[in-house]
């Protein structure tokens, strides 16, 4: 059986959504961003390219990923969009790996676009009445109490109570994030994953290069200071500062079997080991990332101690908390430079954006093991195990 390599991991800086600079690049063109650069990257002829599968959130429609194949010359290519929410360039990354592991595609391209700042609103008209609703997304659960779209409690909330974490816990998570990130940026850790996105400046054409969430000066002061965003709820632990930022990116991964890969020169920067998804109950979505972990190392065959780094998404602050407390993971090989709280959430590629920066920090140490796991709408979880020798 093919083993399935990765050979290009990259991704565009994340932008803040609707006020940042990246509020007016459609996803389209980050998706052929990304795609184009890491087949450039990946030395692979681009008529090697059997397929581009690309996750999408929140656009109700179209083909993302054959758009980006048109756009970056790889009108061979046909390319299916993705939609596990939060997942979806986790599953896009592991359903290319299982096509390369079953024999069926050589080289593919995964990943993921993201621009909440143009997400289409969708309008439909309220069933027995002649009203429409707009600015709503496809219900992806039947709805219940406590399991709605307000996924501050459906996600952040519930997992807080649930896994006992108190407000000072995930406000000082959440401070971490902020300190890892301003850090990496200012040591340069991101510069060789980062793909520069053109766009209008007040001078001119521009490239912008970095990641603009992260806020310099944040303190547990001002974190403390914050409201919860429902007052009304003894106790409510989530506020703006524990909790993703809503984000404009993309990312994408060329996996290859390993046998093209050496056949044709290519460097292979990682081998993807196993992936696994789970489903649970809606109202506890957050703790879906908890509930992943040991299913996807059981196929690894891997220990809580096998693994050197990790990055479990901060959808919520209390999610990567929850899963470290429940596993017994050692909190420092966790989102060593920022994640959801800091860096941003760009839906529909934060897989694949942790999967890129994963690869990229375990080739500076020499090796090692790493493990990608998330939350996703809904009640879902998904995890990719990574090795790099």
């Amino acid at each position: 059986m093919p083993q399935a390599v990765i050979v290009s991991a990259v991704r565009t800086p994340i932008g803040t959504a609707f006020k940042g600079t990246l509020r007016d690049t459609p996803a389209e063109q980050l998706a052929e961003i990304v795609v184009r650069e890491a087949v450039a990257r990946s030395g692979f002829a681009p008529e090697s390219v059997d397929d581009v599968l690309l996750a999408e959130s929140m656009y109700g429609g179209g083909d993302l990923a054959r758009y980006a194949a048109v756009a970056a010359g790889l009108t061979h290519v046909p390319g299916v969009a993705l939609n596990r929410h939060c997942a979806g360039s986790l599953a896009a990354v592991s359903m290319a790996a299982g096509s390369v592991r079953a024999g069926m595609d050589e080289v593919l391209v995964a990943g993921g676009a993201m621009s909440t700042s143009l997400s289409p609103q969708l309008t439909w008209r309220v069933p027995g009445t002649q009203e429409t609703r707009t600015s709503a997304m496809p219900p992806t659960f039947p709805h219940y109490e406590g399991a709605d779209d307000d996924v501050t409690i459906s996600t952040g909330w519930n997992t807080a109570v649930e896994a006992g974490l108190t407000r000072a816990e995930v406000d000082a998570w959440a401070l971490r994030s902020h300190e890892r990130a301003i850090a990496a940026i200012d040591a340069g850790v991101f510069e060789g994953e980062i793909v520069p996105v053109p766009v209008a400046g007040p001078d001119g054409p521009t490239d912008f290069t970095v990641d603009e969430h992260p806020k310099r000066g944040t303190n547990a002061e001002k974190l403390a200071s914050l409201k919860p965003l429902h007052p009304e709820i003894a106790d409510f632990s989530v506020t703006a500062g524990n909790a993703a930022g809503v984000n404009d990116a993309a990312a994408a991964l060329v996996v290859a079997s390993d046998r093209i890969a050496h056949e044709q020169g290519a460097e292979a920067l990682a081998t993807v080991e196993a992936w696994a998804s789970v489903g649970v109950a809606p109202h506890r979505t957050g703790m879906a990332a908890t509930e992943v972990i040991p299913v996807v190392l059981k196929r690894a065959g891997l220990e809580i101690t096998d693994i050197d780094l990790w990055e479990i998404n901060e959808a919520f602050a209390s999610v990567p908390l929850a899963a470290c407390r429940a596993h017994g993971i050692d909190e420092d090989r966790v989102n060593i430079f920022g994640s959801g709280c800091s860096l941003g959430h760009p839906v529909a590629a934060t897989g694949a954006r942790m999967l890129t920066t994963l690869v990229h920090e375990l080739r500076r140490r020499g090796g090692g093991t790493a493990v990608a796991a998330m939350c996703a709408g809904g009640g879902q979880g998904s995890a990719v195990v990574i090795r790099v020798d």
